[in-house]
């Protein structure tokens, strides 16, 4: 919190430090006038009634002299004499603590070892001390700003040393606890929580800066649940160490979490029915593939091919929505791209052969092997190959290659077909994103590169894309060397904590801060 110099209010409130400079400037003034006064009166007395004769000037200069001599050692002694009474002013003005330059006054001095003056002030110290005595004003801020942060949308929450809530303006997301102390109600994700961003840098920076996005104060359907994006400093030793900034953004993404609600309930209703369906599906093609004639056969593929990725539609829509809402976690063990492709390989072959497309692979054994979670990345894998399959032309080749680059194995997804403009590629990865083009001519949902994206990013790997229209679209990501972060994932039971980008993180938890 931002110290503010108390000022007096110039017609009701003046300040006690005040008092003395003007006592002791009133009392010069009163004490040299009433002095020369009197020295002229007794001198014109002495001069009328013939005491004393002396000319005009003469009688000036020893008026003149007699004043100065007068009052300098009346003004001597008024200063020795008013000592005990300036310092107990200062003292009482340190005990009712307003703001003063002047040094408090010390109750050891050796001149107030016999007078009892040492007791008075000590009388004074210690009432300041009490529960009872006058409180020290605390350091707040003016009442027109703190009307100023009470009327804007921003919220603003201020934390001490010891991480308690000091300020908060209206906006704030603040709660009162148990205890009537006011704690920070907001929900941060469990591993990337303030305190523990909190708990980190203060051990060895003195500032800090760190921003927080979509972090809401109420769990997905509990009523009036707001969502923030909120930015922290952090200042070592400063009266207001910790300063949080946060932006209600709910009316910008409530309608995806809206959204998400709502596909996620469709996803998981039609899961049961579409397995069921695979299930038989399969069976019939074991049973039945023998003798099917070709025209038989070739429609039986279809449907499978249509049952899975109607599957990876549904999976799509349930990750993307553990993705929002942070419960996307991953087991990462030591893979090879090789292994990886190979879950999927049959049913990217098949996809490929009914769409008529030549799917390529260049994945080489020798490539050294990666920190994956097989499955997540399976579907990265397939994500990629079926848009390259769906936005290639018929007959065209579809290549998938791999190659290690420093730390990482980079992973490219290339087709040969229509291609995309520099402006539809720098919204690929949104959620629900579909250019005006794919929404004519392309069936899906939006999300699958959105949560490719996300897969990535958890293995702490980075995915792009670039494009040329009508040449064709390469897609590329990447996924980190084992050996590079074996250590780090095996300290974390191999989940991929560690590996996530500060920026992000899934899992929900209440970070509270006490009053």
């Amino acid at each position: 919190m931002e110290t503010h110099e108390v000022k007096p209010d110039p017609i009701n409130k003046p300040l006690m430090r005040d008092y003395w400079p003007k006592y002791r400037n009133r009392a010069y003034i009163i004490i040299t006038a009433a002095q020369s006064s009197a020295i002229l009166v007794i001198m014109l007395t002495l001069q009328l009634t013939g005491a004393m004769h002396l000319n005009f000037y003469w009688f000036f200069a020893a008026a003149l002299l007699s004043s100065i001599l007068m009052n300098s050692a009346t003004l001597l002694l008024a200063i020795v004499l008013g000592a005990p009474f300036r310092d107990l002013v200062y003292a009482i003005v340190l005990a009712a603590g307003e703001p003063s330059a002047e040094t408090p006054p010390n109750p050891n001095k050796y001149e107030y070892d016999n007078d009892g003056f040492r007791e008075i002030l000590q009388t004074v110290y210690e009432m300041a001390s009490q529960e009872d005595a006058p409180v020290k004003p605390v350091e707040t801020v003016d009442t027109f700003i703190k009307d100023g942060l009470d009327s804007t949308s921003t919220g603003i929450v201020i934390l001490n040393s010891d991480r308690e809530v000091v300020y908060h303006n209206r906006h704030a997301p603040v709660r009162v606890d148990t205890k009537e102390r006011d704690v920070l109600d907001l929900i941060f994700p469990d591993h990337d929580s303030l305190t523990d961003w909190l708990d980190n840098e203060t051990k060895n920076k003195l500032t800090a800066e760190r921003t927080w996005t979509r972090v809401s104060d109420k769990l997905p359907g509990e009523k009036g649940r707001r969502i923030f994006d909120l930015v922290v400093s952090y200042h070592k030793d400063n009266a207001a160490e910790t300063v949080l900034t946060m932006f209600e953004r709910t009316k910008e993404y409530m309608p995806e979490e809206d959204d998400l609600d709502f596909i996620s309930f469709a996803a998981h209703e039609l899961r049961g029915p579409i397995t069921v369906i695979r299930g038989y599906l399969d069976v019939i093609n074991e049973e039945l593939g023998p003798k099917m004639e070709d025209d038989q056969e070739e429609l039986m593929q279809r449907l499978i091919v249509a049952s899975n990725r109607l599957t990876s539609y549904i999976n799509n829509i349930l990750n993307a929505s553990r993705y929002d809402r942070r419960h996307l976690k991953l087991h990462l063990t030591e893979e090879s791209v090789r292994h990886i492709y190979d879950l999927i390989s049959d049913d990217m072959q098949m996809r490929a052969s009914a769409q008529n497309r030549i799917l390529v692979t260049d994945l080489p054994e020798s490539l050294p092997t990666v920190a994956a979670d097989a499955n997540a990345i399976g579907e990265v894998l397939g994500n990629l190959i079926d848009n390259a399959i769906k936005y290639s032309n018929e007959g065209s080749l579809v290549h998938v290659t791999a190659h290690a680059i420093p730390g990482f194995i980079e992973i490219s997804v290339i087709d040969r077909g229509i291609g995309m403009p520099s402006n539809v590629i720098q919204n690929l990865f949104h959620k629900f994103y579909r250019s005006h083009r794919s929404r004519e001519t392309v069936a899906g949902t939006g999300i699958g590169l959105y949560i490719c994206r996300a897969i990535v990013s958890s293995h702490g790997g980075t995915i792009t894309a670039r494009s040329v229209e009508n040449e064709g679209a390469t897609f590329t990501f990447t996924l980190p060397i084992y050996d590079t972060v074996a250590d780090k994932i095996k300290s974390e039971a191999n989940n991929n904590k560690i590996l996530i980008d500060k920026g992000g993180g899934w899992i929900k938890n209440h970070s509270m801060y006490r009053n």
